[in-house]
């Protein structure tokens, strides 16, 4: 009954996709950026030795 209903962002982002349709390259592209990274094992080792120490209760007075 539902599973016709599109919303009117979902119609809009549908709509600009159709008329644009490099978007999705650029969007794939933007996203290796920040999100499809190799992690270095040795790096993120590394950022783990480094951390410091957080007290039990932050506004505890030393």
């Amino acid at each position: 009954m539902y599973d016709k209903y599109q919303s009117d962002a979902t119609k809009l982002l549908n709509e600009l996709l159709q008329q644009n349709p490099e978007l999705e390259a650029e969007r794939l592209a933007n996203r290796q950026l920040l999100w499809d990274v190799k992690l270095d094992a040795d790096e993120q080792a590394g950022f783990k030795a480094a951390a410091v120490a957080k007290k039990p209760y932050t506004y505890q007075p030393d």
